[in-house]
């Protein structure tokens, strides 16, 4: 495994789990594939190494079940910093680690038995979803396209969001679900065509992601299912986008 994550030209890749034998598996494995695989075995190294300054990681592997602190606390704090892409790790498949890891800001998880080839495509799906976002962001050719839902406000160019004065943490997949609500403002987008706006992802249609993710869409946007200001609960139907303009 590499010592960092500073060779070029290869998928720098941040393992934070504390089964040293895993690691070395998952390292002899993507290597050969093009990635550099560092490992670190505690929460608090997981937390410093994600957040130094200068680090260029493309994507985590971060396990639920670490010492020092724990998968959940380590990944946000690193979501207080970083949008980096993290698969996290969760023992047995647990629903309730899957359900915790998205609201925390997980990008995608993996049950603990995962095999290396579902390893492999589900990194190659978060990292192409963060690979078309930093196209967006970096692209100057147009003006910046905004949409405006009162006082939120979206620049789907930079794949920003502010609410107010209040710059918003979106997760990757966060922002492509409230830019398909904002682009169908008044009307009602279901679960199964929300589901289709999170692609590259390996979800069933009756998976409760999506119910996840806005639930956390509706803290960050200090909004209320039952009034809300946003994003309104269709019963049986989906949700939809409300608000002034």
């Amino acid at each position: 495994m590499t010592a960092d994550a500073s060779d070029s030209g290869r998928t720098r890749l941040l393992m934070i789990d504390d089964d040293k034998k895993l690691c070395r598996l998952v390292a002899s494995y993507l290597e050969p594939l093009g990635f550099d695989v560092t490992a670190v075995h505690t929460g608090p190294e997981g937390v410093e190494r994600a957040t130094a300054p200068g680090a260029a990681w493309h994507a985590l592997i971060l396990d639920v079940m670490l010492p020092g602190l724990d998968g959940f606390e380590v990944l946000k704090r690193i979501r207080a910093r970083s949008a980096v892409p993290v698969l996290m790790l969760t023992a047995r498949g647990d629903e309730t680690d899957r359900i915790v890891g998205l609201e925390v800001g997980a990008d995608d998880y993996l049950p603990k038995t995962f095999s290396t080839r579902e390893l492999l495509a589900r990194l190659r799906a978060v990292l192409r979803r963060s690979t078309l976002n930093a196209v967006a962001a970096s692209s100057t050719d147009a003006p910046p396209k905004e949409l405006v839902v009162g006082e939120l406000r979206l620049n789907l160019d930079a794949r920003s969001a502010v609410i107010g004065a209040e710059p918003l943490v979106l997760t990757p997949v966060e922002f492509d679900l409230l830019a398909s609500l904002a682009k169908a403002k008044g009307r009602i987008k279901s679960r199964e065509a929300l589901l289709d706006e999170a692609r590259d992802r390996n979800y069933d249609v009756f998976d409760r992601s999506i119910d996840v993710h806005i639930s956390s869409l509706r803290k960050k946007l200090h909004d209320d299912a039952k009034e809300p200001r946003y994003i309104r609960t269709v019963r049986s139907a989906g949700y939809m986008m409300v608000g002034p303009e």
